[in-house]
């Protein structure tokens, strides 16, 4: 065990989330500058570590491969699972990409003016401000990603949150070593180390969901067994998406060639992703020529196919038995569909809401095809795997969002903020507004600072 775990180990789960409430106090009204300087700490400090934190990350590996039967983990699970040199430079860079966003903390959202005068003669006015602030405490919850641990953790910092982490038992050695490297960032920058908190052991889950009074956002990230599971068993508000059933819509009007390039991106860039595509609709039109190209594609690349009825036997592969899975590896659905219509509502009756594409060169049915249909992210002519944080342009990401409360697709800075209303009055009093001789509100739209 780690000296973090028994750290940790020494402390209930309740007094750990305790602690970062009252970190989350400290980081709340600190300046940019500060927590950029902390964002920096973080990097150089990951920076350090590189060969002994890819070594402990080998331990985890090997152990995950080592599994057999019932406990033996997916493809896509290992891969994710795996932190090399190069993921660990590429992580540390996202922590610096994080520290160069804009602020999100103290942004004037609205700005009102209530009253222009004030009740004694030559007083100032009330005014009203909506501004940006952090949510609090986040506990985040995931398996099998190292770099989960550095985005999150930089986001939280830069969101002027406090973040406490759930690692699956497959990557808690890695997360123990860089949460561990991280704490020790924190201080040398002047920041309290529970900032950042690890918890382990299965049974610290339903301990974490049941903090209510100090944790303020739960984000389960893995299978959507995990996800559904944290719904059903806590009382905290919880963001995430249970699966990544992503489609691409392959239009009659469609370069072919661009769409053999799109649909082999989007299903072997990354497999295990939860925006790879997962199903392909092509139009009947094009089906009978493009099909057979598409499949020749795909083979090569090591893609496993399975069909429709009409495809399966144009392709000779094995028909689909669901159309709402998530294959997270090298295997692929594909169906005929006859309209437009009718892969919106194929879309609609067998999607996650994720993220859904259309390749086409019709314009008015691309322009369909992203206004009608109900999902987190909505692609014409580009791959799903660009539904990330990190190339939206957030820095990195904490998950990606399928609900339409709060937040919705890769959830970055934006994402971990709230607001709340800050009046200023010169003695103002709310029985002044009522009655025959009331003063009137002005109730003038300000312009944002």
């Amino acid at each position: 065990m780690s000296a973090l775990a028994e750290a940790a180990e020494a402390m209930s789960t309740m007094e750990i989330a305790a602690a970062a409430k009252r970190a989350s106090r400290v980081l709340a009204p600190l300046d940019a500058a500060a927590r950029n300087a902390a964002l920096e700490s973080m990097a150089a400090a990951l920076e350090a570590e590189e060969a002994a934190l890819c070594a402990v990350n080998a331990e985890d590996v090997a152990q995950a491969e080592a599994l057999r039967g019932e406990e033996r983990l997916p493809a896509a699970t290992l891969a994710r699972l795996k932190m090399d040199a190069a993921k660990l430079r590429e992580m540390v860079e996202q922590v610096r990409s994080v520290a160069a966003l804009p602020d999100p903390l103290g942004r004037q959202l609205d700005a009102i003016e209530l009253d222009d005068e004030g009740p004694q003669p030559a007083s100032s006015g009330l005014y009203l401000e909506k501004l940006s602030v952090p949510l609090g405490v986040l506990a985040v919850i995931f398996e099998a990603r190292p770099d989960a641990v550095t985005q999150i953790a930089a986001l939280a910092i830069k969101s002027g949150n406090a973040v406490i982490l759930k690692a699956g038992r497959e990557v808690e050695r890695t997360a123990s070593a860089l949460v561990c490297v991280l704490r020790g960032a924190l201080v040398r920058a002047g920041l309290p180390e529970d900032a950042i908190a690890l918890v382990e052991g299965r049974e610290r889950v339903a301990e974490l969901l049941g903090a209510h009074e100090y944790v303020d956002l739960v984000i389960p990230r893995g299978s959507k067994a995990l996800v559904e599971y944290v719904q059903a068993n806590t009382r905290i508000p919880v963001l995430g998406h249970a699966e990544g059933v992503c489609h691409i819509y392959v239009d009659r009007a469609v370069d072919e060639v661009l769409a053999l390039s799109v649909i082999d991106d989007a299903k072997t860039d990354y497999p295990a992703a939860c925006n790879a595509v997962e199903t392909v609709l092509v139009h009947a039109e094009v089906a009978a020529e493009f099909l057979p190209r598409l499949a020749e594609r795909l083979r090569s690349r090591g893609v496993a196919l399975h069909g429709d009825t009409v495809a399966a036997a144009m392709l000779g592969v094995d028909t689909v038995s669901d159309w709402h899975v998530e294959y997270g590896e090298l295997a692929l659905s594909v169906a005929i569909v006859p309209s437009l219509d009718a892969a919106i509502e194929h879309i609609h009756a067998h999607g996650s809401s994720h993220t859904e594409s259309i390749l086409t060169e019709d314009r008015a049915a691309a322009e369909r095809f992203l206004r009608e249909v109900d999902a987190a992210s909505v692609i014409h002519n580009a791959s799903t795997r660009f539904a990330d944080g990190f190339r939206y342009g957030f820095g990195a990401e904490v998950g990606i969002s399928t609900s339409k409360l709060h937040a919705r697709g890769p959830v970055g800075l934006e994402g971990l903020t709230t607001y709340k209303y800050v009046l200023r009055g010169q003695g103002h009093v709310a029985g002044d507004y009522r009655g025959a001789r009331a003063r009137a509100f002005t109730h003038r739209r300000l312009a944002k600072a």
